[in-house]
């Protein structure tokens, strides 16, 4: 894809109103990037943006994003609440001991969720795997919250007992508006592993049995998703390390949370993500660190998780020298 391509309507709109992005989270100035953050976690509720400030003056209510580990975060705008992807019960698989145990049993931990979800309107689901979907039931039936997700996400969504007015099944090319900030849903692919295969392939078109085991919950077809805030940033999620480039064109988010690839599998993946995204002003490496390991700081890694970050934002800066990289930590509340 051409860097010169005519530059869309939507973003020179978006880009006029907001000027260059800002990163802040916690202790970093506005606008200071690092490869790795050092902010210290900040408390459930964003403190509100100063008086007389820029971001004040183009937004009505503070905006901040808490990675939660894997694929998920908290996002917070004003007094409203949107999640996507949260697994926070992150139990043991076997899965990075060398020892997969497909027939692990579904776990969740209220003791780590209560504390950490306190509200939300919208749960926004990528795919059905259990370290994208475990939990969502749970935060659904506490919060009362929507869930937005594939016809798979639905069918388990009833299995778990949600009622059928709050799971709510798209497709992707779905723009919905919530008022403050719209959410628009992006048909997508899942990773492929060394075999180019996947785990748990598979989709449910009617109810199924309540899930007992991880293998119970299948990828199900995978969405993305972009968050855009009325006065505020575009912002791009991803669950899984494919895409179809074919529906990315035109989206231009100013930030980008991009899934790190486990194998080579998806030709050119960096960048043909970059270029169809019209390389974002910020790119947010998500899905690289144990998500069965505790949300503790640092960010648990191996050899080869380190390797596959590395490798992610070095394929970023050489074929998207502008855009800039911010590595999150867990509970951070990072303001773009």
């Amino acid at each position: 894809m051409p860097e010169n391509r005519s530059y869309d309507r939507r973003r020179f709109l978006r880009d006029a109103a907001i000027g260059t992005a800002a990163v802040s989270a916690g202790g970093l100035a506005a606008g200071a990037l690092a490869e790795t953050a050092q902010a210290t976690p900040a408390p459930a509720k964003p403190a509100p943006t100063a008086p007389g400030t820029a971001a004040s003056a183009r937004r009505a209510a503070p905006v901040s994003f808490r990675w939660w580990g894997t694929s998920g975060w908290r996002i917070d705008i004003g007094d409203r609440t949107l999640l996507v992807d949260p697994y926070l019960s992150r139990y043991d698989t076997g899965l990075f001991r060398g020892a997969f145990d497909q027939t692990t049993p579904l776990e969740v931990d209220t003791a780590v969720i209560d504390p950490l979800v306190d509200r939300a309107e919208n749960i926004l689901v990528t795919h059905t795997h259990w370290d994208h979907f475990n939990d969502v039931p749970y935060i659904a039936a506490r919060t009362g919250a929507r869930v937005f997700g594939t016809l798979t996400a639905y069918h388990l969504g009833l299995a778990y007992g949600l009622p059928a007015g709050k799971l709510a099944p798209v497709k992707g090319g779905e723009v919905l508006d919530f008022g403050t900030y719209t959410v628009e849903v992006v048909s997508s692919l899942h990773s492929r592993n060394a075999s180019w295969s996947m785990a748990f392939p598979g989709v449910r078109l009617s109810q199924p049995s309540k899930p007992e085991t991880i293998a119970d919950l299948p990828e199900g077809d995978t969405l993305a998703y972009q968050i855009r805030i009325v006065g505020g940033p575009a912002v791009f999620f991803m669950g899984a390390s494919d895409f179809d480039e074919r529906n990315l064109i035109g989206l231009a988010p100013d930030v980008a949370m991009v899934a790190s690839a486990s194998t080579t599998s998806t030709a050119e993946y960096v960048p043909r993500l970059m270029a169809a995204l019209n390389h974002p002003k910020v790119v947010v490496p998500v899905h690289w660190d144990n998500f069965e390991t505790p949300l503790t700081n640092p960010p648990a890694v191996d050899k080869s998780d380190r390797e596959r970050l590395d490798d992610l934002i070095a394929a970023v800066r050489r074929v998207s020298p502008r855009s800039r990289v911010l590595v999150p930590e867990y509970h951070t509340a990072y303001r773009f």
